[in-house]
């Protein structure tokens, strides 16, 4: 199978295994019973339907994909023979979840020997369902997306996350505030994929984090990078979970000097 074709196949499978996910942790968080438990610190949740999420991807991938290695963030963990390594985020955003805001997501992203290949993100309480595979484009609900056109820093719309650890949120904090009188606002929806899928379909200019895992990136790189976002470390460099900065190409040096100057400061 040509790797497009293979790219096009695993992306049906991220999206057909997001949507039954997703729908399944949207009716559990409707019928109000949901408890949550934490882990790293009093601000990382889990709910019972993040591990049920997870369980239900699994299983799907057992059946359709044998072969391929499983990274999950709920504990999820195979090695593959195929080349193919899944990272899952069964519901990225739990707290949103747990508070019932809409802003949460089911991330499954597939990735081989060069990077990410296929991912969906689908936000059930959104209704929307971000999906691509490499050199084939990104969709939202099955029409082409793209980035926003725009070359001025000072009317940039950006997205950012705060870790779950005390000392680094103060940090970041103070950054912000030195960056927010640049730019047209700050936004903090408290889930990476998301924040990467609107970047990807022009609802943001760019998004930064730290301290991410491979589960809150892989799905929403791919669908970003195909919707045209330049998507690296915050010099610029190779992305990696530990600095993620995703933009459209119009700010993303100018942002790359912001981010450094506020770190400064």
């Amino acid at each position: 199978m040509s790797q497009l074709g293979l790219g096009n196949e695993l992306r049906a499978i991220a999206e057909q295994l997001a949507r039954a996910a997703g729908d399944m942790a949207l009716a559990g968080r409707k019928s109000g019973d949901v408890t949550a438990t934490t882990k790293s610190s009093p601000t990382d949740m889990v709910t019972q339907y993040d591990k049920a999420s997870e369980d239900m991807i699994t299983a799907g991938l057992r059946d359709l994909r044998p072969d391929d290695g499983i990274v999950g963030e709920e504990g999820a963990s195979r090695d593959g023979t195929s080349g193919i390594t899944w990272h899952i985020d069964p519901i990225d955003g739990t707290s949103n979840f747990y508070f019932d805001i809409p802003m949460w997501a089911v991330s499954i992203g597939a990735v081989d020997e060069h990077g990410p290949i296929a991912g969906a993100v689908y936000a059930p309480a959104l209704g929307d369902m971000f999906t691509a595979a490499r050199g084939e484009g990104a969709t939202l609900n099955g029409n082409r997306i793209s980035v926003r056109d725009n070359t001025v820093l000072s009317d940039a719309l950006v997205c950012t996350g705060f870790s779950y650890h005390v000392s680094q949120r103060e940090e970041h904090a103070k950054r912000v505030a030195t960056m927010v009188g640049q730019i047209r606002d700050i936004r903090r929806f408290g889930a990476a994929a998301i924040d990467l899928c609107f970047v990807a379909c022009g609802r943001l200019d760019a998004y930064f984090e730290e301290h991410l895992n491979s589960w809150d990136l892989i799905a929403g790189q791919v669908i970003a990078t195909e919707a045209g976002a330049i998507v690296t470390n915050f010099s610029g460099d190779t992305v990696t979970p530990q600095e993620v900065l995703a933009t459209q190409p119009g700010v993303q040096k100018a942002l790359i000097r912001l981010i450094a100057d506020s770190t400064k400061a």
